[in-house]
């Protein structure tokens, strides 16, 4: 049993995440989410995380991509420690650096799709990263004619692509996806997980929560959790 994954080197490292513990209160009772979880993902690499339901697996991701505070450890993203900051500066790296696919809530209702990835542009316009040509970005994830639709008229396959895209606005080193094709059919599943492949092959980091055989299978490296702890890597 091991508490931490390593991988090709510190020096390639997009992700950096030391000894994360987690936990909650409810009344007297005390829940551990995490329990010195450590991990590192290099440039290039998709790795997934694996586990049953209530194994720490999201809460690790909210934690990696700062919308959580760990109640120990660090998060460091290309190199800028992302925990123990004001939720602002995590706001900014987080646009700066991380995209971010969730399982549902990936899309604005009153926006377009295209309006919908130009609007996570609009969020890192004070860094100095370039976003992508957004008609580009459409056309990678299969949208190119869908780009003035709305959320609500999306097919289950097309508004994980279009989540997709807006976690790719603003071309960022890291991409974390939490059960990125956990909705969709398997010819969908199937341009997700090329699209996560290519996002690797270009140098970026992705990490991806499932419970997906296949996906986890596309991975690099596949790291188990359960019970807050990194159980075999």
């Amino acid at each position: 049993m091991t508490a931490s994954s390593s991988t090709k080197g510190q020096a390639g490292a997009v992700l950096e995440a030391n000894d994360l513990y987690r936990f909650y209160h409810a009344g007297d009772d005390e829940t551990f989410a995490l329990r010195g979880v450590s991990l590192t993902v290099a440039t290039g690499e998709i790795l997934a995380v694996v586990g049953p339901s209530g194994s720490g697996k999201s809460t690790l991701l909210a934690c990696l991509a700062g919308l959580d505070e760990p109640d120990g450890g660090s998060v460091s993203v290309a190199g800028a420690r992302i925990t123990r900051r004001p939720e602002a500066q995590r706001a900014g790296l987080r646009a700066r650096w991380i995209g971010i696919l969730q399982q549902s809530g990936n899309l604005l209702d009153h926006l377009s799709v295209e309006n919908n990835v130009r609007a996570a542009q609009r969020l890192a316009r004070s860094t100095d990263r370039a976003g992508a040509s957004v008609p580009s970005l459409l056309a990678d994830v299969g949208l190119a004619e869908r780009a003035h639709a709305r959320p609500a008229t999306l097919s289950g396959g097309e508004a994980a692509r279009a989540g997709l895209a807006v976690a790719l606005a603003n071309d960022p080193p890291l991409l974390l996806a939490d059960e990125p094709t956990g909705e969709v059919d398997e010819a969908n599943e199937q341009l997700i997980l090329e699209l996560l492949r290519g996002r690797a092959e270009s140098g970026r980091a992705v990490v991806i929560v499932t419970h997906s055989t296949r996906a986890a299978l596309e991975a690099d490296r596949i790291v188990h959790l359960n019970d807050g702890r990194i159980v075999d890597a």
